[in-house]
């Protein structure tokens, strides 16, 4: 069956170079990145880190080149979301297309393009070595269930997270996905948008006491949020940020993978407020207490 990777870098590298490998799935990459794309093209996708692998599957930078695909996975910045998508829509017209971000109203963008969404929520996290090359930092388990007024059938779903699971990357299907969604919904707008504010990687946020405070009053408030919308969360986004802290602590000196530009430090900020604005909540974000620590 044929895939569809929206968005080949760092995450969707991680989807891309382990569904390549399975005999039943014909892979395809969809990125802007000319050289990246290049480099697959030629050498194979590499993986590196958690596990060392390589994978041939064939890239485009053209969104004409996409064939009809069974399912998408959408692996963007929430920031790109819309045009990416709007490009690449036609070649899932009859299939099903899993968003893989993080950021909050992805599956709402793609519920515009597309007619079936799976909403999904994936802790394997990395980054971008080098043109064909990804780093693996850390696994994890994706979740990923049917989202919109006209759902994809449970039973695509479950294909899916099967195909994960079956490539090397654990993966459950539920029947409500706002759970997993939210959960890492409030550990990313807590962190993020310190990250973003102070230029630091998170193992130094959370070095500091004052700043790994605040993170700890911005996840409350998140909860708060996610009670007011009457989403259970799953699990703890402040032990998240502990156990996050350790993974980062051997990367101390590089700044945050998902914050490499400012446009993309905006997009961090504005997500999170958009998460503290629901249910009437307000943000109370102290700034002053945000020192720069670069």
């Amino acid at each position: 069956m044929r895939v569809g990777i929206v968005g080949c870098g760092a995450l969707g590298g991680i989807f891309a170079a382990h569904l390549a490998r399975l005999e039943e799935v014909e892979l395809f990459a969809y990125d802007l990145d000319a050289a990246h794309v290049a480099a697959i093209n030629e050498s194979g996708l590499r993986l590196t880190g958690v596990a060392e692998l390589r994978a041939p599957l064939t890239a485009t930078t053209r969104a004409d080149e996409l064939p009809p695909c069974r399912f998408g996975i959408v692996a963007t910045k929430a920031l790109h979301t819309r045009a990416a998508i709007a490009a690449t829509a036609h070649a899932f017209q009859d299939g099903s297309v899993c968003t893989v971000q993080n950021g909050i109203g992805n599956d709402l963008v793609l519920a515009e393009h597309v007619p079936r969404v799976v909403a999904g929520t994936a802790l394997p996290g990395g980054r971008m070595h080098e043109p064909g090359v990804i780093r693996w930092d850390t696994a994890g388990e994706t979740t990923i269930g049917p989202f919109g007024p006209a759902p994809p059938p449970m039973a695509e779903v479950e294909t899916l997270a099967g195909l994960m699971t079956r490539s090397g990357l654990p993966a459950r299907a539920v029947t409500d996905p706002r759970g997993a969604q939210w959960t890492k919904i409030i550990f990313n707008a807590a962190g993020n948008s310190v990250g973003a504010l102070t230029g630091l990687p998170h193992g130094r946020v959370c070095d500091d006491p004052s700043l790994r405070a605040l993170l700890s009053s911005l996840v409350a408030e998140g909860r708060a949020v996610a009670e007011a919308l009457g989403v259970v969360l799953e699990g703890d986004p402040d032990a998240m940020i502990d156990r996050a802290h350790d993974a980062a602590y051997d990367h101390r000196r590089e700044r945050n993978s998902g914050l490499s530009d400012r446009s993309e430090a905006a997009a961090a900020i504005d997500d999170s407020l958009a998460v503290f604005e629901q249910g009437s909540f307000s943000a109370r974000i102290d700034f002053e207490r945000i020192r720069c620590r670069r």
